[in-house]
């Protein structure tokens, strides 16, 4: 399954980071709010809550975060920030944070990849072989007629979907993919995971386990940082599957 593993396995990974995994919905909500706190007029807002109630964040955290990002309660400002560079193995990886301190994030963030044998990069040293795509994926179960999902998600605007061995995953452009997502949601299926991702163009996989434990390992620790919102990379082994 390469980049996305199992379904298994990526519930497994939500679950074990359920606690970061509130932070980091929190975070996103305030910034979406900034737009507008009325999920029915915000479709950004809309989504971000939606996943956040997918993971069991309670709606008084969800309702906090709004009234931060509308200004109703005293909250932090974050700034986006992007990084490149390359893991072991030639790995690329890319790095979306939302943070209150640049500083802070930028020093973690290249401390992290300097530890586990990566290289952080300039902007632009690895994106190009990434293009920006809306990710939707749903679990495949029986009830599940793959045309009609297919013909719903193309009617929104979706560009394709693929079918894996226990997944379905619909690919949008990125303007698009609200709309998509609104129109898979509310014919009844129910969204697994979904976000605006870099999907990779090119892979790419360290040769030897070790090399495959220190890129798994660096992935991690992005990933429990607060700041950071998403990693992206180009692996093509399942990293969900390897144990540590």
């Amino acid at each position: 399954m390469g980049r996305h593993g199992t379904i298994a396995g990526r519930k497994a990974a939500q679950d074990s980071k359920r606690a970061a995994m509130f932070t980091k919905y929190a975070r996103a909500i305030i910034v979406a709010a900034k737009a507008g706190g009325d999920p029915d007029y915000n479709a950004t807002l809309r989504v971000a809550i939606e996943k956040a109630k997918g993971i069991g964040m309670p709606n008084d955290n969800i309702k906090r975060a709004v009234k931060k990002g509308t200004g109703e309660l005293e909250g932090e400002t974050y700034e986006e920030l992007s990084f490149e560079g390359y893991g072991v193995g030639g790995v690329a990886v890319i790095v979306e944070a939302l943070t209150d301190n640049k500083n802070r994030t930028t020093s973690a963030v290249r401390s992290t990849f300097d530890k586990h044998g990566g290289n952080l990069g300039t902007p632009g040293c690895v994106s190009y072989m990434f293009a920006r795509k809306g990710v939707i994926v749903i679990e495949k179960i029986e009830d599940i007629d793959e045309d009609s999902l297919m013909e719903v998600a193309l009617e929104a605007g979706a560009e394709d979907m693929i079918s894996h061995e226990d997944s379905f995953e619909i690919l949008t452009d990125p303007e698009s993919y609200i709309d998509v997502h609104g129109a898979v949601t509310n014919a009844g299926y129910e969204i697994l995971d979904s976000d605006v991702e870099y999907v990779p163009s090119m892979e790419a996989a360290p040769k030897d386990a070790k090399d495959l434990k220190a890129l798994k390992k660096m992935i991690d620790t992005l990933e429990d940082n607060d700041d950071v919102q998403k990693v992206h990379h180009n692996c093509s082994a399942d990293l969900e599957a390897i144990e540590l």
